[in-house]
């Protein structure tokens, strides 16, 4: 292999090496759309406009309480995100803008129309956590999410290795439903605590959805 080869299978190396650092402001914009297209938050509002600020609304809310707050990045791009709280730390990313938009956008689900199916959802965590509580527990991983156009390469599972580093022994909570990719958490050594039942209306179909409370000492 000459040197010019070197420098192109260097630079190729480089560009498919994931990195795991903490999560630039700068990309928050990008990991709105991988939780809007990851997650059903369409099941919460009536249109497109509603998704975007909805979605806006709920990345802002649990990064806010979030003091850890890591990103995967492939070169420059960021790929992927895991946000995560633990007992008496404090939040890594504060904002006044953040803080501002979440003031003026906390109407927003009342004003939605799907507010029933925001509440039950709600409610079905609240009471697992309640029987959780009785356990030793330090923090919760709030939100996380990844490219959808690159599922399946390994991006949630370095950014969970990542957390453990960081944490490692801690216990950690974190909430999943049926609807999302949960069996990942069950391949990853997360138990399920407690499971719920939720009846919800999603374009304009009942539907069950199983609510899980799942648990891991990292």
């Amino acid at each position: 292999m000459n040197i010019i080869q070197q420098l192109f299978k260097n630079r190729r190396d480089k560009m498919d090496t994931i990195e795991i650092k903490q999560i630039s402001i700068n990309d928050l914009e990008q990991a709105r759309k991988f939780a809007e297209q990851g997650m059903h938050l369409d099941w919460y509002v009536n249109n497109s406009l509603e998704l975007f600020l909805y979605s806006k609304y709920v990345l802002y809310l649990e990064l806010s309480k979030s003091t850890v707050a890591l990103g995967a990045y492939l070169g420059e791009r960021l790929v992927g995100f895991l946000f995560a709280r633990f007992k008496n730390e404090e939040p890594v990313i504060e904002s006044i803008k953040h803080k501002l938009f979440l003031k003026l956008g906390s109407g927003l689900i009342n004003l939605s129309g799907h507010k029933d199916n925001s509440d039950a959802y709600d409610q079905a965590n609240k009471e697992m956590l309640q029987a959780f509580s009785k356990k030793n527990y330090e923090g919760e991983l709030t939100f996380f999410a990844v490219d959808p156009e690159l599922k399946g390469k390994r991006i949630g599972t370095l950014l969970l290795e990542k957390l453990v580093s960081l944490k490692r022994g801690k216990t950690i909570y974190l909430y999943t439903d049926s609807g999302s990719t949960y069996q990942f958490y069950l391949h990853r050594g997360f138990e399920i605590f407690s499971q719920k039942e939720v009846n919800m209306t999603v374009n304009k179909k009942e539907i069950t959805l199983s609510c899980f409370l799942m648990y891991k000492q990292l």
